[in-house]
């Protein structure tokens, strides 16, 4: 396995890196081998990325057989659209290393966690819009081809995460700027297919996010696997003893754990 950390240099940032888990081709196997990439994009309310949303998810991914990366983008103070610019530039570096990093460049999945989620479904939703194509970015070479939400932060609207808004726009934001990042407002029919899962009582970031982007996916004719869990926390991540730590035994659900299982089989039939 090759690790390494690459740093994402935008015209609004320098502090950003995309940390690569690649596995090897075996010769003995198949040393042509190229596989889907999931960029997972850690939550934290825009405040910070969370450990706990990194690394043990990119490990589940290769277990799964792609390529993974995390993205630490910037945040507070850092505002919109600086964090937006370091996952569309960590798209294109993936895509731009498709060869050396063996990956199919026609199968890149961004996976956000909460916040994260926010900004991987803002690529998903504005990749070939002209927010970032004039920004210097082309279409091609950022578009994702998946996009995976784990109780994402969604809109801004009465089931807002007040935090994440007030962090990523500023103090007082117009009704033009909490308009654009309210999400389930700027899906159209080339938005990736989805997967999203959330817990129907999320008292962080209200399941009704999810519930409002996923029906936005549908009117757009976007294929989407949307699953709510009965019972959990905000930030279950892998929802096992690989997240939760010796204090926090409510993190781990094995119900909400079959995300695991489910995304395998979504990934199985999307990007294999």
């Amino acid at each position: 396995m090759q690790y390494f950390t690459e740093k994402i240099v935008t015209p609004l940032s320098k502090t950003a890196t995309l940390t690569g888990y690649v596995l090897d081709n075996s010769q003995e196997i198949d040393q042509d081998r190229v596989r889907p990439a999931v960029i997972v994009v850690p939550g934290g309310s825009y405040r910070f990325t969370s450990d706990r949303e990194a690394e043990p998810v990119a490990v589940k991914m290769n277990s799964l057989g792609c390529q993974s990366f995390v993205l630490r983008y910037s945040c507070a103070p850092a505002r919109y659209p600086t964090s937006l610019y370091e996952l569309a530039t960590a798209v294109a570096m993936v895509r731009q290393h498709a060869a050396d990093w063996h990956v199919d460049p026609n199968k890149i999945i961004v996976y956000g966690f909460s916040a994260g989620g926010h900004l991987a479904a803002s690529l998903a939703t504005k990749w070939d819009q002209p927010e970032l194509t004039t920004a210097g970015f082309t279409a091609a070479e950022i578009q994702p081809n998946g996009l995976a939400l784990a109780y994402p932060v969604i809109t801004s609207g009465p089931f807002a995460h007040e935090e994440s808004f007030q962090l990523l726009l500023g103090d007082e934001p117009s009704d033009d700027q909490l308009q654009n990042v309210s999400l389930e407002h700027q899906v159209t029919e080339s938005t990736p297919p989805t997967f999203l899962w959330t817990v129907d009582d999320d008292a962080v970031v209200p399941m009704e996010n999810s519930l409002l982007f996923g029906k936005a996916l549908k009117k757009a004719g976007v294929s989407c696997e949307l699953h709510v869990f009965a019972h959990g926390q905000h930030g279950m991540s892998m929802a096992d003893g690989q997240t939760a730590g010796p204090a926090s035994p409510e993190m781990i659900s094995t119900s909400v754990a079959v995300w695991q299982t489910l995304f395998a089989h979504w990934l199985s039939e999307n990007f294999n």
